[in-house]
């Protein structure tokens, strides 16, 4: 890809990864900080953020889930970005001799943003209906290897799925999928729209990998770095799709080492 940039592309590619970086930059330093427990499921009953949960109306729902949102935002910015570059410049081609250019850029990553914000928010959901039902269960809260099992071969079987193929698929062909929606006649919303159904597509072939942040923790920069990468080799690559069956037979066989090791505890 690099060699096909054009002397614009080249002065904005940087400025995109310094992006990027910055938003591991901020991750790290998250993780680094007094306030890395914040983003743990109980960090409402510590410190000062028990305090704000019971002076703000609404406080013990509605400040976790502003501190979750935040996070999943700036996880899913990390992780997620460097896979739209080819969508990106595809669509600066598009609408750069156009005034308002950066606007539009600003529309689809906010549209590409809100399917994995999306994505995050039902996984949080889900997160906390398990953890509800594993504290009524003495059974799962001495076994807690089964949910990490379950997503570990979950995510393995969905590398074979027609589903999985046809959204990578989708993901990987950027010129077709920014033509096939932009008109110029609505272009905010043609902006947005891409972005959105270009995300949608990236969550169709990506969800149960990021479903193993939860299985392995969200605050884990190596297993982010990790996912982001195999995530953007499988979109951008040459041999990306050839990726699919390789890792899903090595999540299978972490589903298995885990549920051996479990049941032999």
């Amino acid at each position: 890809m690099l060699h096909t940039l054009t002397p614009h592309d080249r002065a904005f590619v940087p400025m995109f990864l310094g992006l990027v970086l910055a938003a591991w930059l901020a991750l790290a330093a998250w993780g680094l900080s007094p306030y890395a427990r914040y983003l743990a499921h109980d960090w409402t009953q510590l410190g000062i953020a028990a305090s704000l949960c019971a002076a703000l109306p609404a406080g013990a729902a509605l400040l976790p889930a502003l501190v979750y949102v935040a996070g999943w935002a700036l996880m899913t910015a990390a992780m997620m970005l460097p896979t739209t570059l080819p969508l990106v410049l595809v669509f600066r081609r598009l609408t750069r001799p156009r005034r308002d250019a950066g606007k539009l850029l600003a529309l689809l990553l906010a549209g590409y943003l809100a399917a994995w914000l999306a994505f995050g928010l039902a996984a949080h959901l889900l997160g906390l209906a398990l953890l509800a039902l594993v504290q009524r269960s003495a059974w799962l809260t001495f076994n807690g290897w089964l949910v990490a099992a379950v997503v570990l071969l979950l995510a393995g079987v969905f590398q074979f799925s027609s589903l999985k193929h046809r959204c990578l698929e989708a993901c990987r062909s950027p010129l077709g999928h920014v033509t096939a929606r932009w008109r110029g006649a609505r272009p905010r919303w043609e902006s947005l729209d891409i972005g959105l159904a270009h995300g949608v597509h990236c969550v169709g072939c990506c969800w149960l990998l990021m479903l193993l942040m939860f299985a392995v923790g969200a605050g884990s920069i190596g297993w982010m770095l990790a996912l982001g990468a195999l995530m953007a080799l499988e979109k951008n690559s040459p041999w990306g799709r050839r990726l699919a069956a390789p890792l899903g037979v090595a999540l299978v066989a972490m589903a298995v080492g885990v549920t051996a090791h479990g049941l032999g505890a």
